[in-house]
């Protein structure tokens, strides 16, 4: 006899309806205080909003893989098929009873759900973006593929969520995931820099050709730092040095590189499936940490540039306390041991300077370019 089986669309129905409970009171908020407001007012209103929430996203991201609570719901995207950890309360018990310390336990499968719940809820208001920004385009002088894109990118970003949970936490996956959760504060800052522009906001600010250099390069070194930042995480990295500045007393302690940046590999195994040397989690550390140097020293020349124009000079504070902020929550955590407040203001010092330096990028203009404009339009002015 002939039979099939048909995938049970219920948790991620439910999944979906409790992204829309906590997406109902942000979007209900900015309707009632901009329905008179232009378009590109309400559309800047929800997208810095969607940009706080998403940063909140990003923090407590952080704070679900600090407290191992990853796989506090092995499956996905419900809680052993349900939609909350209630549901599962006889799976939960049953595993936090075969294994107290393990990876599934009650508070961390709430830390998990909460955490699924707040990524539904930041997704369903990027799509309300978009949907408005389509309906809306011939008021507002803004490409609608803005938000479409970063609609795109968040459903990829849903994705990598996934995998890290049915991959069992493997570390390309989940740096990759913390890497998409910081191109989505990028893209959505730009966003609203774009509908700022459109009410009349002016630019920041023009830059010399070395400054504005300046600002690509500490940009850059951002991400690249980020990356490694989420590698030492991802791979528990953090103790393989608890010495500042030495390291297991000395400046350049035994590490393997090889086996510390084999990308692709299972957690906690090195590339021939045993396990990881304690040399290549040295390496992953102090990489992390010889860039961190670079950068900090990037951020504080930068800081001083923006500080002599005017304008920049709140973006120059904010850039400065947040570059001295992860000098410190970045010490805390070696030298203290990795304590959870310290880790978690990590991940949300550098969430903020991705988002402050994507402001600068896009609301600063180039001298040159600028004066190469002019000299353009001046021949036709002449004429």
């Amino acid at each position: 006899m002939f039979t099939s089986t048909m995938t049970d669309l219920s948790p991620t129905l439910r999944l979906m309806f409790m992204g829309l409970v906590v997406a109902v009171g942000p979007l209900s908020w900015v309707w009632l205080r901009n329905r008179k407001a232009p378009v590109a007012q309400r559309l800047r209103v929800l997208t810095l909003l969607t940009l706080f929430l998403t940063f909140d996203l990003v923090v407590f991201g952080a704070f679900t893989r600090l407290t191992d609570s990853g796989l506090g719901c092995p499956d996905w995207p419900g809680c052993y098929g349900h939609a909350s950890p209630v549901g599962a309360q006889l799976h939960i018990e049953a595993a936090q009873t075969a294994m107290p310390s393990g990876p599934v336990t009650h508070p961390k499968a709430w830390i998990e759900m909460i955490h699924r719940y707040l990524a539904t809820g930041v997704g369903v208001m990027i799509l309300t973006l978009a949907v408005t920004s389509w309906l809306d385009r011939k008021r507002v002088h803004i490409s609608p593929w803005w938000p479409t894109f970063t609609l795109v990118w968040v459903c990829l970003q849903g994705a990598f969520g996934a995998l890290t949970v049915t991959m069992k936490l493997f570390p390309a996956i989940v740096t990759m995931h913390l890497l998409g959760g910081m191109v989505l504060l990028a893209l959505l800052k730009v966003q609203a820099v774009r509908y700022a522009q459109a009410q009349g906001v002016p630019a920041l600010g023009t830059l010399p050709g070395r400054t504005r250099q300046l600002v690509l390069l500490t940009f850059g070194l951002l991400w690249l730092q980020i990356a490694l930042g989420g590698w030492v995480s991802t791979n528990y990295a953090v103790l393989a040095c608890t010495q500042f500045p030495a390291c297991q007393n000395s400046l350049w302690p035994t590490m393997d590189f090889s086996q510390g940046f084999t990308l692709w590999r299972e957690l906690g195994a090195g590339p021939d499936g045993n396990n990881i040397s304690f040399a290549a989690l040295t390496a992953i550390h102090y990489v992390h940490r010889l860039s961190a140097y670079v950068v900090f020293a990037a951020m504080l020349a930068l800081t001083v540039k923006l500080y002599r124009v005017p304008a920049l000079r709140v973006q120059a504070h904010w850039l400065g306390g947040l570059a001295l902020l992860q000098l410190a929550t970045g010490l805390g955590n070696v030298l203290l041991g990795w304590p959870l407040v310290a880790a978690v203001s990590h991940t949300g010092g550098a969430a903020a300077l991705v988002v402050v330096l994507t402001g600068i990028v896009f609301r600063t203009r180039n001298a040159f370019d600028s004066g190469s404009k002019s000299k353009l339009r001046a021949p036709r002015l002449t004429a």
